[in-house]
């Protein structure tokens, strides 16, 4: 009777579904007793998982028993919270959680101690878990398009971290643990609430692209102009007046860029007091001389 029933249940469900749908293949999967295990892909560096855009409000609880996924990605769903168990997954290296609806991470994120990329952008996170600290091996974070304000004073023991998105948020100041990101070689902060950038961003020596655009920015710090690395500066549409006179020792920028793609110093849409703004427009080397002479005679 038990086996007749299971049998029965399968049809009513894709007639629910109407002519021609189909349901998720995980779904799929478990409403014809395949093992979960078959969902998952084994490529050439992770075995991964991906259940991006299946409109799930709830992580199905056969994911946390999948203890060998590497790569996951629940993107573009409807999740609010993530339970306790994600910290069961720790072997995880990459976690998309892009495009939900998420307020919170869980503190058992800390568990995840491979995890080496973490996407949570577009999401409604007013905060970040101290816990995520315990992520030594992380080397990408993407917290873009949310509500926070502030990060753990703890991410400073995220010593790995070369690339991190805080753009889209509601910073007014830098959060002083990003100072001590010594192998940063990416920050993104535009579109902001941005004051200032403190004088601390010269201990980011290994920074190559520096996002600040769309912020309250005034003025730009003169260490600033200690980072010999960047080959990318962007703070456009600040408040900027007047540019450090040691803009010039910035020699790996390789021109004034109006393309937010392209390397090089992006200062457009300031309100640059004279003469800069007919200097800017002769190209970044007019600019610089025009700096470095100011500087001789100072």
């Amino acid at each position: 009777m038990g086996a007749e029933h299971s049998k029965d249940q399968r049809p009513r469900r894709m007639l629910l579904l109407g002519k021609g749908q189909r349901l998720p293949a995980w779904e799929e999967a478990l409403l014809s007793g395949k093992d979960p295990k078959s969902l998952l892909k084994r490529g050439l560096h992770y075995v991964s998982l991906s259940l991006i855009m299946k409109g799930m409000t709830n992580v199905p609880d056969f994911l946390w028993g999948l203890s060998e996924v590497q790569k996951l990605n629940l993107s573009h769903n409807q999740l609010m919270a993530l339970p306790t168990a994600l910290g069961k997954l720790d072997r995880l290296a990459v976690l998309n959680l892009c495009g939900n609806r998420l307020k919170c991470l869980p503190k058992e994120t800390g568990l995840l101690k491979n995890l080496k990329v973490l996407f949570v952008d577009m999401n409604c996170l007013s905060e970040v878990p101290a816990e995520l600290s315990l992520c030594t091996k992380l080397e990408v974070l993407s917290l873009s398009h949310n509500c926070i304000s502030e990060l753990p004073s703890s991410l400073t023991d995220l010593t790995s971290l070369r690339k991190l998105n805080l753009s889209n948020n509601c910073f007014v100041h830098i959060p002083l643990c990003v100072f001590a990101l010594r192998d940063l070689d990416f920050l993104h902060l535009g579109s902001n609430r941005l004051e200032n950038i403190a004088e601390s961003v010269q201990y980011l020596v290994n920074l190559q692209i520096f996002i600040a655009e769309d912020n309250n920015i005034r003025t730009l710090p003169r260490s600033l102009c200690s980072i010999a690395a960047l080959e990318l500066l962007n703070v456009a549409y600040n408040s900027i007046q007047t540019l450090p006179a040691d803009l010039y020792l910035l020699h790996r920028l390789p021109k004034i860029a109006w393309n937010p793609m392209d390397k090089g110093l992006h200062i457009s849409h300031n309100p640059l007091s004279r003469p800069l703004p007919e200097i800017v427009e002769g190209g970044l080397d007019v600019l610089f001389n025009y700096l470095k002479e100011k500087n001789q005679h100072n």
